[in-house]
């Protein structure tokens, strides 16, 4: 059914275009001669005319014209409806210079491809127009967008060509002064995002779009409230990190969430670098079914590396990784790699068999109450087991390895922490060489990944509550998944052999003010109550040491430390849960 309708909608446009040669020719002769050409001159102008059209079809056909390449009424449609009257007025031009001279002006071939590709532009911008209208016509819910760049331009043309959209683009907001008034698809930029309640109110706005990908948390905090004040839903799209290929897509609008609220830092990155730095080359991600590694694995994928190895020991998160790449979950790539880095024997077996140029080491126990009661799986995993995977990849003669790491090695005083910083003080003590670069990467809180506050938050508000924070005082980093993995991504471009790069989280966000918002979000009654900080557990987190200097000279939103080296032969073997936390401590100190 679809392909009778595109086939009924080409010939009805070849059927125009072959019209306007046969009323534009005659049109032209009729007024070359003052509208009063002689006798029987008219009938030499329609068979000219009608050799034309049969030109024009047949240019048109081999320039695609008639395949639905163009978007009708589009820039590029001008062009090929242009180009092709042009070739054909040029050829019916230069074959009546060679004929013998005949009543037909030379001149009215000329004007004649000029009335004739007009005819063809005006009946498509008509149809162009009538869809619009139609579009903007139709039900759906009346939409604001906010941005009037080239993504607002993009997400008001997908509402208004799909026929399954729900969204009535209404106009749009923008802050730029010169942007005020300008008209895109038949809207209107309206005013400002100061005007935005006097205008909602006006139009009868249900739902406002941010169409700014470098919107920010506080500024997004702001508006949130301010939407749920008048009642209406606030949509957003990704970050620039997160759109494939620069062009959002109309599922990729969704519900404003607390991560984007409270985490949104977008970030600028020279995709050029990471590009160069990723395509063709072979890496490894370990712990690439954890929300770090995951994520990596999604935005390495997308710069079409050689070979990406996905590594964990998890069977359940090799499969959701293996989802969230190719859609097959079928667990029969051999990129999979069911393995536990505790396992020297078997990394170095990995290791040598895809021989990687970059690594992305993400393998590690994260929880800091749970590592505090079992510090002995901390240094056997975190501790240990990263050991094997930096001896590994020297063994391999690895290119490029970044070990992820977290603010809580910062003058740590948990299990986590102090396993974190041997990670770091691990890539100081390779030696170093032109050969290869062995780094760190340090950051805070990600919003998104498994056993985020937000997600116990969420559970403790849908439960009815109480909402638990440890401590009132207590404040966090936070930045979303995806931009935290992007500046990483831009890091292991820029860092040096044995540096330990930390990224910029912004401000530190209070937990308690966290929780209260979004218990107000989810307009509940429900108790918020301090239970006391835990073992191994700080008020504030810092990202730079005491004893360490953080430079800034790579990136604005990068710097840079040296922590001090440990060689890999200074770490014991064997650990008990008596000596793991203490022997930790020691190698740190």
């Amino acid at each position: 059914m679809r392909n009778r309708q595109f086939l009924a909608k080409r010939f009805v446009m070849v059927m125009w275009d072959v019209l306007a040669w046969l009323v534009a020719v005659p049109l032209a002769l009729a007024l070359r001669y003052d509208m009063e050409p002689p006798p029987g001159l008219l009938l030499t102008a329609l068979s000219v005319a009608s050799l034309c059209a049969i030109g024009q079809v047949l240019i048109g056909a081999i320039l695609q014209l008639y395949r639905g390449r163009y978007v009708v009424g589009s820039f590029d449609e001008v062009w090929g409806v242009t180009l092709t009257t042009g070739m054909v007025g040029l050829i019916g031009t230069l074959i009546l210079l060679f004929q013998p001279p005949s009543s037909l002006p030379r001149s009215s071939l000329v004007i004649g491809a000029v009335l004739a590709g007009s005819i063809m532009l005006a009946g498509r911008f008509a149809l162009r127009a009538y869809r619009q209208r139609s579009a903007l016509d139709r039900d759906g819910t009346r939409t604001l967008i906010y941005g009037a760049g080239d993504s607002g331009a993009q997400i008001v043309n997908l509402m208004l060509s799909s026929p399954s959209s729900d969204f009535r683009p209404v106009g749009f907001l923008d802050d730029d002064p010169h942007k005020q008034r300008l008209r895109m698809r038949g809207l209107s930029v309206l005013g400002t995002i100061n005007d935005l309640e006097d205008i909602a109110q006006a139009e009868g706005i249900d739902t406002l779009v941010i169409a700014i990908a470098g919107m920010t948390a506080p500024k997004l905090l702001e508006l949130d409230r301010r939407c749920s004040a008048m009642g209406v839903n606030m949509r957003i799209i990704p970050t620039a990190s997160e759109i494939v290929g620069g062009a959002v897509r109309l599922g990729d609008i969704s519900d404003v969430t607390e991560e984007d609220l409270l985490g949104r830092h977008p970030v600028q990155t020279d995709e050029g670098q990471i590009t160069a730095f990723l395509t063709g080359k072979r890496v490894l991600i370990t712990g690439a079914g954890g929300s770090i590694g995951s994520e990596l694995a999604r935005q390495v994928f997308r710069y079409q590396p050689a070979f990406l190895g996905l590594l964990d020991r998890d069977e359940s998160a090799l499969h959701s990784v293996q989802l969230s790449l190719d859609g097959s979950g079928l667990l029969t790539a051999e990129n999979l790699l069911l393995a536990d880095i505790r396992d020297a024997a078997r990394i170095t077996e990995v290791f040598q068999e895809i021989r990687p140029d970059i690594v992305f080491h993400a393998a590690a126990l994260k929880h800091l109450p749970l590592l505090e009661r079992y510090p002995q799986e901390a240094y056997k995993t975190n501790v240990l087991g990263s050991r094997n995977v930096v001896r590994a990849a020297v063994g391999a003669n690895v290119k490029v390895f970044v070990n992820i790491s977290t603010d809580k090695a910062a003058d740590p005083i948990s299990v986590l922490g102090h396993s974190k910083l041997i990670t770091e003080r691990l890539m100081s003590g390779i030696s170093e060489n032109d050969s290869h670069r062995f780094l760190s990467v340090r950051f805070g809180n990600v919003l998104g990944s498994r056993g985020s506050v937000l997600d116990t938050f969420r559970y403790q508000i849908a439960k009815g509550g109480p909402v638990t924070v440890t401590d009132e005082r207590v404040t966090r980093y936070f930045m979303t998944v995806g931009e935290a993995v992007h500046l990483v991504l831009q890091a292991s471009v820029l860092g040096s052999h044995a540096q330990t790069l930390i990224l910029d989280m912004g401000s530190p966000v209070a937990i308690a003010d966290v929780a209260r918002y979004m218990i107000e979000r989810s307009g509940r009654e429900i108790e918020l109550v301090f239970t006391g900080l835990r073992p191994g557990e700080k008020l504030d987190e810092v990202l730079v040491g005491t004893c360490e200097q953080g430079l800034r000279t790579l990136h604005p939103l990068i710097s840079h430390t040296n922590v001090p080296s440990l060689a890999m032969s200074k770490i014991p073997e064997e650990s008990t849960a008596k000596t793991a936390k203490a022997m930790m401590e020691q190698l740190t100190n």
